[in-house]
C-alpha cells in the first residue's frame, strides 16, 4: 500500500483537545488538572466531558479560569444541587445543579461558548450515549450528570436521559479525527480495595467498576492519559473535600506533565 505525503493528509480542525471523565465529587480534580496545563503553557482547543466532567469542562469553556471555577461548584454542597424527592425515578432531584448553571454560566447555549464542548447522556430509550454539541446546555450537563437512581432522569424531546457515564464515561469519540493530540483527565481509579463494607460503599465501588469498563481500551486514544491516584481518597458525595480533591488533581496532573514530551502540546 503506498503511503500518502504527509503534506498531503487532511489537517485536523483543532490542534489539543481535552477529555474529562465523570466522578461526581471527584470532578473537582478536573479544575486542579486544567490548572496545571494552564500553568504549563496548555490551553485546550476544544473539550469533551460527562457527568462532573461536563460540569468543570462547560464552566472552563465559557471562559472561567480554574479559581473562578472552583468557586462556583465548592459553593454549592450537594444538597444546594439536589433536593429530596418522593422516590419514584429517583431519589434526588437536580434541578436546583440547574439553576446553579442557569445563573452562573454565560453562554446559554453550546455555539456561544468560547471553546467547543461536547457532553454526553446516556438516552435510556435507545441504550446509547448521544453526544451534545449544540442547542441548551444547562438541562444537558444536567442529564450528562444525572447519576441512575441517586438522581431523578431528565426528559428531552420525549426521551428519558441518565448519566452519559453508564455507557461511556470517557468520551474520546467526539474529538477522534478532529484533534491532533488529545489529553485524557480519569479521576475514577479503582484498582485494589482491601475492604468493601457498608452499603454506600458497596455501591460506589460497583459504579466505579461499572462505568470504567471501556476506559483502559479508550485510553489508548489519548496522547497524554492523566489518572490522578489521589482521588481515590474521596468518596462520590465528598462535595465538602472539594479544595483537597482539586489539589489531588493538580499534583497528579504535575507528574504526569514531568513525565510527558510537553512541546508536542504547544
Amino acid at each position: 500500500m503506498k503511503l500518502i505525503p504527509s503534506i498531503f493528509k487532511k489537517k485536523k480542525s483543532y490542534k489539543i483537545g481535552l477529555v474529562l471523565s465523570g466522578g461526581a465529587a471527584r470532578g473537582f480534580a478536573h479544575v486542579g488538572v486544567i490548572q496545571a496545563l494552564l500553568e504549563k503553557g496548555i490551553k485546550p482547543d476544544i473539550v469533551s466531558g460527562v457527568s462532573a466532567g461536563a460540569i468543570a469542562g462547560a464552566l472552563f469553556c465559557d471562559g472561567y479560569g480554574p479559581e473562578e471555577m472552583l468557586t462556583i461548584i465548592k459553593d454549592k454542597s450537594l444538597f444546594k444541587y439536589a433536593s429530596f424527592t418522593v422516590p419514584k425515578n429517583g431519589l434526588l432531584s437536580i434541578q436546583n445543579m440547574q439553576n446553579v448553571l442557569e445563573e452562573s454560566l454565560r453562554a446559554k447555549k453550546f455555539e456561544d461558548l468560547k471553546i467547543p464542548f461536547y457532553c454526553n447522556a446516556t438516552n435510556l430509550n435507545t441504550g446509547k450515549a448521544e453526544y451534545f454539541h449544540e442547542g441548551d446546555l444547562p438541562i444537558r450537563i444536567r442529564a450528562s450528570a444525572s447519576i441512575p437512581v441517586l438522581f431523578k432522569p431528565v426528559i428531552m424531546n420525549d426521551y428519558t436521559y441518565v448519566d452519559g457515564g453508564v455507557v461511556d464515561n470517557f468520551p474520546v469519540k467526539p474529538l477522534q479525527n478532529k484533534v491532533d493530540k488529545i489529553i485524557g483527565v480519569h479521576v475514577n481509579p479503582t484498582g485494589f480495595e482491601k475492604e468493601v463494607k457498608g452499603l454506600i460503599k458497596i455501591a460506589e465501588r460497583s459504579f466505579h467498576l461499572s462505568v470504567n469498563s471501556n476506559v483502559e481500551a479508550m485510553a489508548k486514544n489519548c496522547d497524554l492519559f492523566i489518572q490522578p491516584e489521589k482521588v481515590r481518597e474521596f468518596g462520590l458525595m465528598s462535595v465538602s473535600e472539594g479544595r483537597k480533591i482539586y489539589e489531588a488533581g493538580y499534583e497528579g496532573a504535575i507528574k504526569a506533565l514531568k513525565k510527558a514530551s510537553l512541546g508536542k502540546f504547544k
